[in-house]
């Protein structure tokens, strides 16, 4: 019989009692895993009463126990690598070198949450003014909610939770419908290492679950990573029921290549950036602008791509694995032919490869654009598939200005020698994470995560420095005390700018 997905509530994998269903399935195959439930406001409803209740308790834990628990759930990581990895790769399809990746990725953030000693510090100034000292402490939301998409589906769920627990929040994960069971994994583990009832609690569903969410009085902030839709919509419902949302959405990363850059390197860098992941990442390299004789590379890019493997995810040597469902690979050959009637020149054609052993399979081989232009729809929409957009310019100033006039504003990279090239590209550049040389600039977690324009919603990113600042309300506390000797008088706390 097929799986169903359960629910985490107060510590317990539960049955949902929801009357709609959806069907998990191995996107290479077609295969059916698992059911998952379409929940409604019922359940997150005690999803959220569960972590209400477990939050004085968990915020009263000291930090150093706190911190204990990650270290435990990221030995566990460790351990449950193969599979987590093995089951992601059924469930979405990505290569398994690339679902530990995923998984890896997610574990650097839980390894972060155990510094939380340092991290969550607050300030303290004395005597500003007679007797008097000023301090700042950081103290926890309560209950937080993170929503979570299904290209990543263990390391934007480790991006979450883990931060925002060790911090002294409690939790509800609404993860993604279509992959929802290497999160389920993830939870488990976590259970297992200790974090104790109703402190992390997982629902299921679509957009019922979402606006049950951001509709709850009881949560303090949400967390969201997905399409721009879904998370303009969850920005503006959950701020308008008072809470604080960080939303990180759509990109369409450009990456700048000088003709002054290493070849062999570059090129390399572009293939695996622009197609792995099926090209079903945010921070994927979409559009490759060629200034000046850099355009005398497109032969060899093809030539590159060509040489990728497509097939399932669990397949020896396989460089790309399918999309997440027929929709996605319909709208992906779709975009495709739109390139074509537009004038952009098809240099790589991936629609319908042929994939040995899986005719059922939602896959779309490498595919290249040279003389794409701005208005083209392969340009303007987020493809999220292993399509590339090949754009020339004459100088690097063309190139900035470029970018910068692309709505989005989440990843960028310049591949040159020149130092002085990089730092006016980084200087000028309106993109949040910035590549030099680096083709996907996702930060170590010690670092923000970031973005800028159409791509973030919300000041703070969700890992790092600022993601310590989402999850904690800082309190200022002004006091002066008196020794038994003492006379009291009036207190005059008003500082001397002399």
């Amino acid at each position: 019989m097929t799986e169903n997905v359960k629910l985490l509530i107060n510590g317990e994998f539960t049955e949902s009692s929801a009357s709609q269903w959806q069907e998990v399935r191995n996107p290479a195959t077609q295969e059916v895993l698992a059911r998952v439930p379409m929940c409604g406001s019922d359940e997150v409803a005690q999803a959220v009463a569960a972590a209400k209740a477990a939050f004085p308790a968990w915020r009263a834990t000291p930090i150093a126990e706190r911190a204990r628990v990650f270290l435990r759930l990221q030995a566990l990581i460790r351990e449950h690598m193969d599979t987590l990895a093995a089951t992601l790769t059924r469930e979405q399809g990505k290569t398994l070198a690339d679902a530990k990746g995923d998984v890896f990725r997610g574990l650097e953030v839980v390894e972060h949450a155990c510094s939380v000693g340092s991290l969550q510090m607050g300030e303290f100034a004395e005597n500003v003014a007679g007797g008097v000292d000023t301090y700042a402490i950081r103290q926890p939301l309560g209950v937080c909610a993170g929503i979570t998409p299904f290209n990543f589906p263990a390391m934007i769920p480790l991006w979450m939770f883990p931060m925002a627990c060790v911090t002294g929040n409690t939790f509800v994960l609404k993860p993604s419908e279509q992959d929802p069971m290497t999160p389920m994994l993830l939870a488990q583990l976590a259970q297992q290492a200790g974090l104790p009832k109703g402190v992390l609690n997982v629902v299921h569903g679509g957009v019922d679950a979402v606006n049950a969410l951001c509709d709850h009085p009881d949560i303090k902030a949400i967390s969201f990573v997905g399409s721009v839709g879904v998370g303009t919509h969850v920005y503006r419902r959950g701020s308008e029921h008072g809470k604080r949302v960080q939303a990180m959405l759509g990109a369409k990363n450009h990456a700048v290549f000088l003709p002054d850059a290493n070849k062999e390197q570059t090129l390399n860098a572009l293939v695996g950036a622009a197609f792995g992941a099926a090209g079903q990442r945010c921070m994927a390299i979409s559009v490759a602008v060629l200034v000046g004789k850099a355009r005398d590379w497109i032969p060899e890019i093809v030539a590159r791509a060509q040489t990728l493997k497509v097939s399932a995810g669990h397949e020896a040597g396989a460089d790309l694995g399918p999309l997440i469902n027929r929709q996605a690979l319909a709208r992906v050959e779709k975009l495709i032919g739109q390139g074509v009637e537009e004038g952009a020149k098809l240099e790589l054609d991936g629609r319908n490869p042929a994939v040995v052993g899986y005719p059922d399979g939602n896959f779309v081989g490498p595919t290249i654009f040279s003389g794409v232009k701005a208005g083209m729809q392969v340009y303007e929409q987020e493809i999220f598939g292993p399509v590339l957009c090949i754009v020339e310019v004459d100088t690097l100033d063309e190139a900035i200005a470029f970018v910068n006039a692309n709505p989005y504003g989440n990843g960028t990279a310049l591949f040159t020698q020149s130092g002085a090239a990089a730092r006016r590209f980084q200087h000028d550049i309106d993109v949040g994470q910035v590549g030099i040389n680096v083709p996907i600039p996702v930060p170590v977690p010690f670092f923000s995560f970031t973005g800028s324009r159409g791509s973030k919603l919300g000041d703070l990113g969700p890992y790092g420095k600022e993601v310590i600042r989402f999850y904690t309300q800082t309190k200022t506390v002004t006091a002066r005390w008196f020794d038994d000797e003492a006379t009291a008088g009036p207190v005059n706390t008003t500082i001397s700018l002399r």
